[in-house]
């Protein structure tokens, strides 16, 4: 006969909640991807038009000097 107790909570014997755990370790991880990538586009969106000279020798209706 064993002297051994069993633990309630060791991960390898409930399995209902192990994967109820990683399930939700796994959301979470997938919010964090998701929220630090709409981050990362934010961080790096077009700022708008920058202002370019433009030769005027190039335009549609060329100025010659």
């Amino acid at each position: 006969m064993e002297n051994t107790v069993e633990n309630k909570k060791d991960i390898t014997a409930n399995w209902v909640s192990s994967s109820r755990f990683f399930f939700y370790v796994l959301l979470a991880c997938i919010l964090a991807g998701s929220l630090g990538g709409c981050y990362g586009l934010y961080q790096h969106r077009y700022k708008g038009k920058p202002k370019v000279s433009i030769p005027e020798s190039t335009l549609y209706n060329p100025k010659y000097k």
